[in-house]
This record gives C-alpha cells, structure tokens and sequence, in this order.
C-alpha cells in the first residue's frame, strides 16, 4: 500500500474509532443511572425486533462473545428487562425476549439520549448525514463480511 492511500486509510479509521469514543462517553453520561451503553444496545436491538433472541443470536448481532453476553443479559433479568426462558424445542438453548419493564427503561433512555442526537442532526444538517449513511453501512457491510 502506498503511504497516500496508508494515510488515507488510517484518517478514515482515526475518525471513525475517535468518534465512536467520543458518542459513547456522551452516550453513557445521558442514559438513566444504573444503565450502562451494553444495556440499552440489547434493549433496543430487542424492542426493535420484537420477537425472541438466543443469547447466541445476540452475541453475534453484536459481535461480542457468547461470556460477555451472558454477562450483559443476567444483568438486565436480574434488573428485570428481560425474560429468559428454555427454548421449548432444545433445553440446551434459552430464549430472551424484553420485559414491559425492559421497553419502560429502553424508551426511557431513548428520551434521555434524543436531545444528544437532535443536536447533532441540527449541527451537522440532516442532508450531510443522509448523504455520509450509505457509505458508512457499506464500510459496515464490509467489516462483517471480512469477520
């Protein structure tokens, strides 16, 4: 690779970890106490899809391992967001689907985290981010093809 194009690629990829960096630190300042950034990802990912996960199929979704989401989803039952139950077909597998108590905290957050992302919708303007999004889901699509 020629250093213009090593460059090239290492602003693109400063950019995206340093802003990644800095919407989680925002992020976890404005979430409901108690609720950490992991918690509010699973809660969403959850009320969105409206239907039973495994914990493997959440894992994945979220590119961690099967541990760290185990770890994230004892958390949310044992703060009541979640339901986990065995898979009626396999006994080996379980099932999480979101509490009413879940989809109270998740849209909770979403309320504490709106002003966070109307700001920047105002400040960088709605067209800029319509035009970047296509890009970005491609550089994501990539990423995960190459995992």
């Amino acid at each position: 690779m020629s250093d213009a194009r090593s460059s090239l690629a290492i602003a693109l990829f400063s950019e995206i970890l340093a802003a990644d960096q800095m919407t989680r630190n925002r992020l976890s300042k404005v979430l409901p106490k108690g609720m950490e950034l992991s918690h509010f990802s699973v809660l969403n990912h959850l009320a969105r899809a409206n239907a039973e996960r495994s914990p493997a199929q959440l894992a994945q979704s979220f590119h961690v391992t099967r541990g760290a989401m185990t770890n994230t989803l004892s958390k949310l039952e044992w703060a009541g967001y979640v339901h986990i139950r065995p898979d009626w077909d396999d006994a080996r597998r379980k099932m999480v689907a979101i509490s009413p108590a879940g989809r109270q905290a998740r849209d909770n957050a979403l309320t504490a985290v709106a002003p966070m992302f109307a700001g920047v919708l105002d400040d960088l303007g709605e067209d800029k981010i319509r035009a970047v999004l296509p890009l970005l889901r491609e550089l994501r699509a990539k990423l995960e093809e190459d995992r």
